[in-house]
């Protein structure tokens, strides 16, 4: 499958991403000469890649999104994507991905409120740490608050046990 690409190929269970940086019109050039490669190795290899699931990511302020082909079919555009759990957008800007997080903890920690009668320390805290701490660290080193308002969302759902 790497075979003859150029831009660069990460592959995950059944997920592959081919990207490369478009600041010359080579760069798109690459990009679509790779996608063709792609394409004749699934062909040669009788597998499909599904179109539907096929996206085209924009990052960065200029970008000129170019359209790209999969075999006869464009590919289709998007402002944002789910990858391994996180939504990444154009401008990488991971307020929303925060919120999310914050929404799947804060659904948890209800759960834990209405099904736990005690509320002493003991009970709670290995209860928090065990299901509601795992959705607010998933990937933090990438998806990290930049703003105030993320950081404080994050914090109200760690100071919510306490109240």
């Amino acid at each position: 499958m790497n075979s003859g690409i150029k831009c660069t190929l990460s592959k995950f269970a059944n997920d592959t991403k081919l990207c490369g940086v478009v600041d010359m019109l080579e760069g798109r050039d690459a990009i679509q000469r790779d996608l063709h490669r792609l394409e004749r190795w699934a062909n040669a290899n009788r597998m499909k890649f599904s179109q539907a699931k096929c996206k085209v990511l924009h990052v960065g302020q200029g970008n000129p999104k170019h359209d790209y082909r999969l075999g006869e079919e464009w590919i289709e555009s998007s402002p944002e994507e789910k990858d391994l759990g996180l939504l990444i957008d154009e401008k990488l800007n991971m307020s929303r991905q925060c919120a999310l997080a914050a929404q799947k903890a804060n659904r948890v920690l209800g759960c834990i409120q209405s099904s736990v009668t005690s509320r002493s320390r003991e009970g709670i805290v290995p209860l928090y740490s065990a299901l509601v701490r795992p959705h607010l660290q998933y990937c933090i080193q990438l998806w990290g608050p930049q703003y105030k308002r993320d950081m404080e969302l994050l914090e109200r759902v760690q100071r919510r046990p306490q109240r």
